[in-house]
């Protein structure tokens, strides 16, 4: 898959590392050219000098053949500007935007576009939200053999009760995020677009889980 990154900073740079080492294309754009000697001399994908949110820039990128866009520069308007246009001109679902202002944040998952904060695991929950089965474990008991995870959800599963998920995936859903806040589902809740869904997971069925509910319902492999 191809991936557009804009902003070579700390975060960029691993970014591109990381997809490129799983095998994806990668194409980074900042808008100081010297940014980029971050990047790993083993990198092997497009460096572009730019401004992320230019359309002539984010061709050069190959945007309109991409997977998926993450804006991680230093400026929060550049960064949801370059997500706004990403995804409302070329139609790229799989945007992330990251935004330090919290307060701007809620507004701006509202309009539909994910947000981060720029943390030191900023890069991998990108990772994790950008390609498609992503994960991230925030609890696990390995005694009990159980862990909380996030886990991607088909789009073919909204409008779908919790209750639906659970029987197919073998999981309980602990929590779900819908508009940046937690929501205990109790058994008529029902799944909406851009919810985040937080599974309790028992280990020997984690495979397992993860493929049921990334998939549309009834659709196993």
């Amino acid at each position: 898959m191809h991936i557009v990154i804009m902003g070579c900073g700390r975060t960029g740079a691993a970014l591109a590392s990381e997809f490129e080492s799983r095998g994806h294309s990668v194409a980074i754009i900042d808008r100081a050219g010297d940014a980029f000697r971050r990047l790993p001399s083993e990198f092997q994908g497009q460096k572009i000098t730019g401004i992320g949110f230019d359309r002539d820039t984010l061709i050069s990128a190959g945007v309109e053949d991409a997977y998926g866009f993450a804006a991680v520069s230093s400026g929060d308007n550049s960064n949801i500007l370059a997500a706004r246009v990403v995804r409302e001109t070329y139609g790229v679902e799989n945007v992330i935007a990251r935004i330090s202002d919290s307060g701007r944040a809620e507004v701006y998952r509202r309009l539909g576009i994910p947000t981060v904060a720029p943390v030191p695991w900023t890069s991998a929950q990108i990772v994790s939200r950008l390609l498609p089965g992503g994960k991230e474990e925030t609890f696990a008991d390995s005694n009990a053999g159980v862990s909380v995870r996030r886990l991607a959800l088909s789009r073919a599963w909204v409008g779908r009760k919790v209750t639906e998920i659970e029987a197919a995936s073998g999981t309980r859903i602990a929590y779900l995020v819908r508009f940046g806040k937690a929501l205990l589902p109790d058994p008529s809740t029902v799944i909406q677009s851009d919810d985040e869904a937080h599974f309790v997971v028992p280990e020997e069925s984690a495979n397992t889980a993860e493929r049921v509910v990334s998939k549309a319902p009834g659709v196993e492999k």
